[in-house]
């Protein structure tokens, strides 16, 4: 009896950790967006960046959570939905110019949703939403959307971090890890060099 050869459902798909953005990426956006007027996607797209958050979280936030009164905090933090641990993370000042402006622009008050979806029912942006916002912006630079999606958000500044410091216990507490190792894997780094640069850190 002859086997039926069936395709592995990953075939042609990059499967693994979602490449980071690169600053010439991050820069080559900013600019679109801001010259184009996508208030909402540019505050949308350098919340995303600083705040190193799941995507779920990134589009459940709320205004009071990056805000105190009416101005954009230097700071906030997050419970996050999956692992019920705090998570705390700079606002940069480009950051807070852009979500103060959409804040303005759309009339937001403190209990609004930052990013309200546009779909009938659904109080906020929704993940998939999200996703294929983040796809467009892919494709806006050239890049190859099989590479990129909202984790590469999360994983841009954290990788960035890591590369000039060498620091992977600030990485684990930005992204709200439990667990060095799980930081480790996270970056995609080599578990030998993480070892090594763990012990030279130690006190």
């Amino acid at each position: 009896m002859g086997t039926t050869h069936q395709e592995p459902w990953n075939k042609g798909k990059i499967v693994g950790q979602k490449a980071p953005f690169k600053v010439r990426d991050i820069w080559a956006l900013r600019v679109r967006l801001q010259m184009q007027g996508r208030t909402r996607e540019l505050a949308l797209f350098n919340l995303g960046i600083d705040s190193k958050l799941r995507g779920c979280d990134l589009v459940a936030l709320r205004v009071r959570d990056v805000c105190h009164g009416h101005q954009v905090a230097a700071r906030a933090i997050v419970m996050q939905h999956k692992t019920h641990r705090p998570v705390q993370f700079e606002i940069t000042p480009a950051t807070n110019e852009a979500v103060q402006a959409w804040i303005k622009q759309a009339g937001l008050k403190q209990e609004d949703f930052p990013f309200p979806s546009r779909i009938h029912g659904s109080p906020h942006l929704g993940t998939r939403q999200y996703a294929r916002i983040l796809e467009r912006w892919v494709e806006e630079l050239g890049l190859d959307p099989a590479e990129y999606g909202t984790h590469s958000m999360r994983r841009t500044k954290a990788t960035l971090i890591y590369r000039r410091t060498k620091n992977l216990r600030a990485v684990q507490l930005l992204l709200g890890h439990s667990k060095l190792g799980s930081t480790v894997r996270y970056l995609g780094i080599e578990v030998d060099d993480a070892l090594e640069i763990s012990e030279q850190t130690e006190i």
